[in-house]
């Protein structure tokens, strides 16, 4: 299994349009492609009036995430209105094997 990790920044007061922005793109299309195993869409507030948002995603495999991202799959994969949002537009997203997984059902 592997752990897709995005995060951005953006203002805290679009924080709730933007989540909901990206649960109907980014996360809609996780889920309906094959191999996607779930996801997580997590915010954490910063002092200064701007959230980190992340999406964290488990895939099957490099090929599962090849189908939602393409070839290219290290590169963060953007939707039409988030330069709307994101004050910080990292190019790169983290990879991550997951070797246990102690989550409880």
């Amino acid at each position: 299994m592997i752990l897709r990790r995005w995060s951005g920044r953006i203002r805290g007061a679009d924080e709730a349009e933007y989540v909901d922005y990206i649960r109907r793109t980014g996360a809609d299309e996780y889920a309906a492609t094959e191999g996607n195993l779930g996801y997580q869409i997590v915010v954490r507030r910063g002092a200064d009036g701007t959230s980190e948002v992340a999406t964290l995603s488990w895939w099957r495999d490099v090929e599962a995430i090849k189908r939602f991202a393409g070839e290219a799959y290290e590169l963060a994969h953007y939707y039409p209105e988030d330069d709307r949002y994101l004050i910080e537009r990292p190019e790169t997203v983290d990879h991550y094997e997951v070797v246990e997984d102690g989550r409880q059902a």
